[in-house]
Formats: C-alpha cells, sequence, structure tokens
C-alpha cells in the first residue's frame, strides 16, 4: 500500500528521537518531510523485506519508476513507456487516501474504464446517475406525453440541489439555459435611473459575460476592466477600479484559463464599501471547494452545470440574494418569471417573489433531471471531500510538471488555485489535446494551454500517466530540445 511520509511524521520522529523511518519503495515522501529530516538528521530507509542495504538520502526521491496503468499495452492508454518516478507531491497525511469510496465512485463513470478523464473544467463524465436521470424524463415523456407538474417539480429540486451547495434556500435560486442568459437578466434589472453608471469587470472573466457587460453599454454603463497580471488579479486592483460610481462589480471565482482562484472574503467586502453590488460567476469552479453566499455576502451568483458539477449544457443557475430582490425588476424576462404563469395575463407584468422573477421562459426540464443527479453526487460525495482529495491532487499535479519540466499557466499557491492545472504548449493546443485523446487522456485545450483539471474519481496515478503523456508528445515537438521551465515551490498545503 503507498504510504505518504509527511512533515508530521517527520517531527513525531525528532520527538520520539529517532534517527531512521522505514518507507517502501511505493511511499511518497512529501518536499517537506525531506527537509524536516535533512534539518535533523533523521535518514529514509527501505524496509528489509526489500532487501535494500543503502538508505535513502533525505534529498532524494523515494518512489520508483513504473508504469501507471494496470495494462501499459492497453491501446485505450496508449503505448507509453515511462521511465520517470512518480511525483514526490506535497501530500498532506489527509490526502494518503480519498475520503470516500474512490472504487465505488469510479465505477459510477463508465468512460473510465476507457480514458483518464481530466478535462473537468470543460465537461464532466456522464455518470450511471445522470443517465438514469435522462431516461427518467424520457420515459415521463414517452408514458405521459405532458406531464408538467411532474416536470416543474423536478426544476424545484435541481434548484434545491444548487442551493444546497451554496448554503442558499430553493426561493433563492433562479434557472436558465446558460449563464450568458442569466448575466443578461441581471444586467437588465440593474436601475437606470443612478448616477452608479460604472460596471467593473475582471479580465478573468470567461469571454461571455464580459461581452454581456458590453453589451449593455448602450443604456449608458460604463464598462472597465481589471487586468490579469501574471496570470491572477492583484486583490488591491479592486480599489483601484471599484468606486462610488461603480453599480455592479463581476468577479468570478476561478478564472477559467489557468485555475487561478479569487479571494472572494478579502474581495466582496471592498466591493460592497463602495456601494456596489457583487457578481460572481462561480462556473469553473464550483463543485470543488466551498462556497457560501451567505458568509460571504454575495449579492448574485452564477453558474452552469455541465463543468464539475457533473451535469450537462442548456442549464445554469443564479442566486439573487432575498434582501435585494424585490428591487429588481428584470428586463430580459418571460412567463416563467411571473407571479402566475398559468394566468396568462398578457396586459400585465407581475414579477414572481423570490428569485424566481430571473427565471424567464419556458425552463429547461430535461437537463434538470440530469443537473439534479449530478449535483446529487456532489452533495452526496461532499464538498468538502472533494476540495481536501482535489487538492491533494493539484499539489502533486503541480509537483510532477514541475519534476517533467513542463511550464506552468498556473499559481502555485493552493490558496488561490483551483483543480485546473494549465499546461503551455506549442503550436495549436487543440491538436495536442487530440494528441492526448489518442493516448487515452481527456484534457482541455483553451488558448495557449492544455488544462489538466481532475476530479474526485481521479487518482495520484492518473496524474503520473497524463503527466507522462505531455512530457512525451512534447519531447515529440521539440525534438527533446524543450525550455527548462526552471523549479519553484508548491506554497501551503496543509
Amino acid at each position: 500500500m503507498k504510504n505518504v511520509i509527511t512533515g508530521d511524521d517527520v517531527d513525531v520522529a525528532v520527538r520520539t528521537g529517532k534517527k531512521e523511518i522505514v518507507v517502501c519503495p511505493e511511499d511518497i515522501i512529501t518536499s517537506i518531510a525531506h527537509e524536516i529530516a535533512e534539518k535533523n538528521g533523521i535518514r529514509f530507509v527501505q524496509s528489509k523485506d526489500e532487501l535494500s542495504e543503502e538508505p535513502l538520502p533525505a534529498s532524494a526521491p523515494s518512489t520508483p519508476s513504473h508504469s501507471l496503468r494496470e495494462d501499459p499495452d492497453s491501446t485505450s492508454n496508449g503505448n507509453l513507456e515511462t521511465s520517470r518516478p512518480l511525483s514526490q507531491g506535497l501530500v498532506s497525511e489527509h490526502y494518503k487516501t480519498p475520503p470516500f469510496d474512490m472504487e465505488y465512485w469510479r465505477k459510477q463513470f463508465p468512460i473510465l474504464g476507457h480514458y483518464i478523464h481530466v478535462a473537468n473544467c470543460s465537461q464532466a463524465p456522464q455518470s450511471t446517475f445522470t443517465r438514469k436521470a435522462a431516461i427518467e424524463y424520457l420515459d415521463s415523456w414517452d408514458h405521459m406525453g405532458m406531464d408538467w407538474e411532474r416536470w416543474m417539480e423536478e426544476i424545484h429540486y435541481a434548484k434545491e440541489e444548487f442551493g444546497k451547495l451554496i448554503n442558499a434556500d430553493p426561493e433563492e435560486i433562479a434557472v436558465g439555459t446558460s449563464v450568458s442568459e442569466l448575466t443578461s437578466a441581471v444586467a437588465s434589472a440593474l436601475p437606470l435611473d443612478t448616477n452608479r453608471k460604472k460596471v467593473v469587470v475582471t479580465d478573468a472573466e470567461f469571454p461571455t459575460v464580459g461581452h454581456v457587460w458590453l453589451a449593455n453599454r448602450k443604456y449608458g454603463l460604463d464598462v472597465q476592466f481589471i487586468p490579469v497580471k501574471n496570470g491572477i488579479i492583484e486583490v488591491d486592483d479592486y480599489d483601484k477600479y471599484v468606486d462610488e460610481n461603480t453599480i455592479i462589480t463581476s468577479a468570478c471565482d476561478t478564472y477559467y484559463h489557468n485555475g487561478f482562484k479569487q479571494d472572494l472574503k478579502t474581495i466582496i467586502p471592498k466591493i460592497h464599501e463602495k456601494g456596489s453590488l457583487a457578481y460572481v460567476d462561480a462556473y469553473q469552479g464550483l463543485g470543488t471547494h466551498p462556497l457560501d453566499v451567505k458568509s460571504l455576502d454575495i449579492d448574485f451568483l452564477s453558474s452552469g452545470n455541465l463543468k464539475y458539477l457533473l451535469g450537462v449544457p442548456g442549464i445554469a443557475f443564479l442566486y439573487v440574494k432575498k434582501e435585494i430582490v424585490e428591487h429588481l425588476h428584470p428586463a430580459f424576462t418571460g412567463w416563467f418569471g411571473q407571479e402566475n404563469p398559468f394566468a396568462f395575463d398578457i396586459h400585465n407584468l407581475i414579477y414572481a417573489t423570490g428569485a424566481r422573477r430571473f427565471d424567464s421562459g419556458t425552463p429547461p426540464v430535461a437537463t434538470a433531471y440530469i443537473a439534479k443527479a449530478g449535483m446529487q453526487i456532489i452533495n452526496t460525495v461532499g464538498v468538502e471531500n472533494i476540495y481536501q482529495w482535489t487538492n491533494g491532487l493539484s499539489a502533486y499535479c503541480l509537483e510532477g510538471a514541475m519534476a517533467r519540466d513542463l511550464e506552468i499557466a498556473s499559481p502555485t499557491d493552493l490558496r488561490i488555485k483551483a483543480p485546473n492545472t494549465a499546461i503551455r504548449v506549442p503550436g495549436d493546443s487543440h491538436e495536442f489535446e487530440l494528441a492526448l485523446r489518442e493516448k487515452g487522456v481527456i484534457a482541455s485545450a483553451r488558448n495557449d494551454v492544455v488544462r489538466i483539471a481532475p476530479h474526485f474519481f481521479t487518482t495520484l496515478e492518473d496524474i503520473d500517466y497524463v503527466l507522462d503523456c505531455y512530457a512525451e508528445l512534447l519531447d515529440k515537438k521539440t525534438n527533446g530540445h524543450r525550455l527548462i521551465y526552471g523549479k519553484m515551490k508548491v506554497w501551503n498545503l496543509g
């Protein structure tokens, strides 16, 4: 069994006066453990059962070279023969094993039997639960012809599951077909009879969000962008851009390009201090780390469903703070945003109470079935548990990428990083994505990077195989003359 030797393990050895720590060849010794051991004169020695007479130096890797797939000759994963060791990884005591039944959950995603799926920042794999939900809708449609009462219940249940993710009630959740639609609804609800005309948007927003705000300039809005600097948005820049003329500030939770995660706990008070509303697009990371709209005091939060929430395109959700919702009157609306959609009153506009006033036309029923099932998986496994595991995978991936001299475009400080690790590639990144697929790896290209975005069902072995595929393909592209990226440090894994 693979164990992870952490700094805590070495501290215990120091306190008890030990000068040696016995390890097995498959064990992982973290960098912190190496540093503490070297400082205190402690050696790592292999178990006598392994017939090794030489101790492992505190500064050396502790894991042997071996292929990571049970069937290395399988055509589904390519015929990569790797001589690289397992990444050491800053994997703490909490990450030795996942805090859930990995074997059970992997079986619920059939594609994992054929591919390593690390494109969750783009599209999650299908699960047995979401497939069953899709069939349930089709059966309802087939047997009942029309079952709107039941279908509206499913819309409510989907809102309920989304609310659980962010600590909100179903009455605070609206549903639409995309974040583009819901952002447009928010923009259309802003009052025009005010001196506040500035909208602050970050360069880290997904382009569709920026497009919506720019389209609303015809109503007199002044859209200003906070720049991305070295792959991140600097917190202090909010002080420079958000002022007393700002009506709303659009700050994504996670940057789609490289997985940079904003410090919303610090940012939201800065936004509110200037009297601005706070809009958060959480699409790029929701489901992988805790996000509580109440404790963060967020005014609006939106997310689609097809990424880490394990769903499909065609549905998205919007949280609206109940303290402000009754003061908002969206012009982007429809009959399901009315108090009584089935009154069929064409002459009067009577908004629904709560966030439902941000619903618009006929809701996306079929996708609601699937979305509910995907979010139920996340809520069952637990966001805290998912965060614990994916944060460990993030550290493991970063150090593995550094060990293979891959150029990382993502932050290396885990306090500001989501699971997405972006690796820069030369030439057409989409072609690189396709080359990975030929090796049995599903990753996601964006601009100059191909992103490795694991989820809770991803293993350490998966990460190693993926990184070896990157290294091999890059060596082929550069004839073995890749620019050495250089060593960095992975920060802050507890």
